[in-house]
């Protein structure tokens, strides 16, 4: 053989295996995007970590790690990660947006700038990045340079309301509060439906006492976002000083539903349950308050003199103590003490604490200073003053929620979540989770596959479950020892290996390699349904991330239709085909032909709570209000409460 020929072969098998590393690279990436997608952070990592070891000067994988540790709050590991992307590609904006973000989530207002003026060189038509850019320099208090971008902002994007808002923190830090008024009604003209509007309107009503105004700009913005604690603790505040005192209680304890640890709901709530004599769990929530700070004296107090009233004068007057020891001048807290003296008939000790107040009123009477009734007025969380026990506490500054703009913390179906049709049932190695119901689905072609097999069981589900790196790790394991067994009995191979892999695949995000074992598998048995089953899953989630990246899906979703369907002529009353059939059929928005499927499944299995939710959904779409309704109340009462908050906005 020639020299010449030798180097052709050579040249040859060279580039063979560089296309083959390439296309290795490309799968990699793409299986990680798949993972990152789905929220599988800490997988999708693990492909990148693979993909960058193998080819270090590619930007993709960096920034897609960015991406993973970024909605893990690894903010500094994202910014690092970016930074490295950047090196090797300085031309693509989303890596500075990314950067800048993370920056931002540490504060690093400067940086972030910087990122976004080099973002904003080769795409200046991006608002985010504009947005984004002006928050920050309200955060460096550049209140000039953020009234100059906000009037380039408005000019080219006139209609843009969230311009307005910021415009009017700018005015709230310059404490120009008429044109932060004015900045807020325009931002609500152009867009009354935004929550955080209202609620920043209402915190300049409260500042002013307006607390009918405050109470109804609270009703818009809870109406909106009904999920924040804040507004319904600061609602409560507006009805306590309108003498709406079951309101109040109602919008506390509606708080403390939302954020169980809220320590202004806990103390506030306590003034009021105390107000109305509710004692014992006036002195539940200042407990807990107490458990939050051991040191706040004012609610120890409030403690004290609570514990006084339910007659435990021991307690009381160990909590009266303290804060006499710490205040040595707060005569109230003396008097208090001296009458539990009193009546324990502690007479020496009582007659010494009345001397040390009856010194104190005779100063008060001499030098003509009189006590005031400070209870309707509030006071703010860093006020330690001792006389101002019994009124409500506000946080110290109440600013609006900055919203900085990013398309990076969560999945693109995310931002609207409750409105969202639940997923399709999938075959799984692990059991669900997602307690909606006790236990996993229970389906009898699976329950005899499993007893056919030997290995893991098989498991319908519907969440994705997010893999740790221990679990993934064992996956892969998993998958090696399976695909160990299936080479070296490749004459004789079982459709139960092939599929077991293609389960074992498709839960760690590797749906291409997952398609390639069913069909294999179902070359070897057609009649399989469980392999159709999970063969249209895997299109199916394939399908979403090329909707999730703007691509067309309408082949994925049609193949995964197509395999339903087939597993449905084999098993016609399978109640998750029909389920999964409908959920298909809405990505597709053909509706009502998904409502008839999603009905199907629930006359097969009524038991079935998320045909009951996405039928649900299917109907508001079509118009049918009262019967989509009913449908969340019944997979809101399966235990689907996400269905209750969709009521609350169709009501409304």
């Amino acid at each position: 053989m020639t020299a010449r020929l030798l180097l052709s072969l050579l040249m040859i098998l060279t580039g063979s295996m560089s296309v083959r590393a390439q296309y290795n690279i490309d799968r990699l990436i793409t299986i990680g995007r798949s993972a990152l997608y789905f929220e599988d952070y800490v997988l999708s990592m693990q492909y990148f970590n693979q993909a960058i070891a193998a080819k270090p000067y590619l930007y993709e994988p960096w920034f897609l790690r960015g991406v993973a540790k970024y909605n893990l709050d690894d903010f500094a590991g994202a910014e690092q990660d970016c930074t490295e992307a950047i090196e090797r590609n300085p031309y693509v904006v989303r890596l500075y947006e990314l950067r800048g973000i993370a920056r931002i989530q540490q504060k690093k207002y400067t940086d972030a700038i910087s990122d976004y003026n080099r973002a904003l060189r080769y795409n200046p038509d991006n608002r985010s990045l504009w947005h984004n850019r002006v928050l920050c320099h309200i955060q460096n208090d550049e209140f000039d340079e953020a009234l100059l971008e906000l009037d380039t902002i408005q000019a080219r994007w006139s209609q843009y309301a969230p311009a307005w808002n910021m415009r009017a923190d700018v005015y709230m830090q310059q404490e120009d509060t008429t044109r932060a008024i004015e900045s807020l009604d325009s931002s609500l003209a152009l867009d009354p439906y935004d929550g955080t509007t209202w609620a920043a309107r209402s915190i300049i009503s409260l500042s002013r006492k307006e607390w009918p105004n405050a109470e109804e700009q609270l009703d818009h913005a809870i109406h909106l976002l009904p999920k924040n604690a804040g507004y319904y603790i600061n609602r409560a505040l507006a009805r306590y000083n309108q003498n709406n005192l079951r309101g109040a209680m109602a919008d506390y304890d509606a708080a403390l539903d939302l954020e169980p640890n809220n320590f202004l709901g806990h103390y506030n709530r306590g003034l009021l349950r105390a107000d109305v004599g509710d004692d014992n769990r006036a002195i539940t929530d200042f407990d807990f308050v107490l458990g939050l700070e051991p040191d706040n004296m004012l609610a120890l107090f409030n403690r004290a003199l609570l514990l006084d009233r339910t007659g435990d004068l021991n307690g009381a007057v160990r909590d009266y103590t303290r804060v006499i020891d710490e205040y040595p001048t707060f005569h109230t807290a003396m008097l208090y003490r001296a009458r539990c003296y009193r009546r324990m008939g502690l007479t020496a000790k009582a007659e010494l604490d009345e001397f040390q107040v009856y010194k104190a009123q005779l100063y008060q009477h001499l030098y003509g200073i009189q006590p005031q009734d400070t209870r309707r007025d509030q006071r703010k969380r860093s006020d330690l003053d001792p006389n101002k026990y019994n009124q409500l506490v506000v946080a110290d500054e109440q600013e609006p929620d900055h919203e900085y703009q990013s398309e990076y913390r969560g999945r693109v179906q995310d931002r609207r979540a409750d409105m969202q049709p639940l997923p399709l049932f999938a075959l799984s190695l692990q059991p669900q989770s997602d307690g909606v119901r006790q236990g996993s689905p229970y389906d009898e072609m699976i329950e005899q596959l499993n007893g056919r097999r030997q290995g893991r069981p098989l498991y319908i589900t519907t969440a994705t479950a997010s893999l740790s790196s221990q679990n993934s790790a064992d996956y892969f394991t998993y998958i090696d020892s399976l695909t160990l067994v299936i080479d070296r009995t490749a004459a004789i191979q079982t459709p139960a290996l092939l599929l077991a892999r293609a389960v074992a695949r498709s839960v760690v995000q590797d749906n291409e390699a997952a398609l390639a074992d069913l069909q294999q598998c179902l070359a070897l048995d057609t009649t399989l349904t469980a392999a159709l089953w999970q063969q249209a899953v895997c299109q199916a989630r394939m399908a979403q991330l090329l909707m999730a990246e703007g691509s067309s899906a309408e082949m994925r979703i049609a193949s995964a239709l197509g395999s339903t369907r087939q597993a449905l002529d084999h098993s016609p009353s399978n109640a998750y085909l029909l389920y999964n059939s409908g959920c298909l059929k809405t990505m597709q928005q053909q509706y009502q032909e998904a409502i008839a499927d999603f009905s199907a499944a629930i006359d097969n299995d009524p038991r079935l709570a998320e045909a009951y939710f996405n039928r649900a959904l299917c109907l508001l779409q079509t118009g049918q209000t009262p019967q989509a309704i009913a449908d969340l109340s019944k997979a809101g009462e399966m235990g689907i409460y996400q269905a209750y908050s969709i009521i609350k906005k169709v009501n409304n």
